[in-house]
């Protein structure tokens, strides 16, 4: 299989493979890989260099290191920095889910809050057996938009009541069970690239695209469409909230909350 040279932005590498049908990008943004607005931007640009290109028949999102995201900045979440974070990062969903090309994700490690709203709007994910997948934010005094919109979808209603309520954090089989991960692979990244190679990049990129557009239509006009809702929820009302910001100071400053339900 042949390569183009990997370039290089701040926080991610792209690879272009098998002549331009396949692309890998990496999270490469030190230890966890926080989402913040540097990766945000880096991320949109990388989407546009896909939606460009006329052969890609996927693009697989792998990350260097040991975990694949530990979550959106919590610097970012503070009530003077989240007005201008959240809505770059909704714009990166809505380009996710308008590019009419498969998207695969690669997870080792913890893959946790805006990390698991990123792998979560993949149309597979392949986990590595020691895997942890969490949408923790309401253990922050917040909530998680873009996981409350895909989850449900993704894995039913119970579970993903379970994952948002709770924050709680589940196994790579647990996650199988329920739907979140497609396979349970030692080296992920490499699983991706098989399947990508055997099952996408084998078809013609034109009809893959309307395919892709074909088969995401449904799910991603409704989700468009109440996300925008539950950013003006969570920018206009939620941070309003004395516990939200207390959530997030109390994260921050590595101290226990002090709720006031209000």
């Amino acid at each position: 299989m042949t390569s183009a040279p990997t370039t290089s932005w701040e926080t991610v590498e792209v690879e272009e493979l098998d002549e331009g049908r396949l692309f890998r990008v990496r999270l490469s943004a030190g230890k966890g890989n926080v989402l913040d607005s540097r990766m945000i931007a880096d991320l949109r640009e990388v989407v546009a260099v896909v939606g460009r290109a006329p052969r890609a028949c996927a693009l697989v999102i792998d990350h260097a290191g040991k975990h694949f995201c530990f979550g959106a900045s919590l610097q970012e979440h503070l009530p003077d920095k989240v007005g201008a974070m959240l809505p770059r990062l909704h714009a990166l969903v809505r380009e996710l889910m308008e590019l009419d090309v498969p998207v695969l994700t690669c997870v080792r490690g913890v893959c946790l809050g805006g990390g698991l709203e990123l792998a979560a709007l993949a149309d597979r994910i392949f986990a590595a057996p020691d895997a942890r997948f969490g949408q923790p934010e309401v253990t922050l005094g917040v909530f998680a938009p873009v996981g409350s919109l895909v989850l449900p979808a993704l894995v039913g209603r119970r579970d993903a009541a379970d994952l948002l309520l709770t924050g709680r954090v589940v196994g790579a089989e647990e996650a199988c069970a329920m739907g979140l991960v497609a396979e349970i692979a030692d080296d992920p990244g490499d699983a991706a690239l098989r399947w990508a190679r055997e099952h996408l990049c084998t078809k013609s990129a034109s009809a893959l695209r309307f395919a892709t557009h074909a088969a995401r239509r449904a799910h991603a006009q409704r989700l468009l469409a109440d996300l925008t809702e539950l950013e003006r929820i969570y920018l206009g009302e939620l941070m309003r909230t004395h516990d939200a910001v207390e959530g997030v100071d109390a994260f921050l400053n590595k101290r226990e909350p002090r709720w006031a339900d209000r």
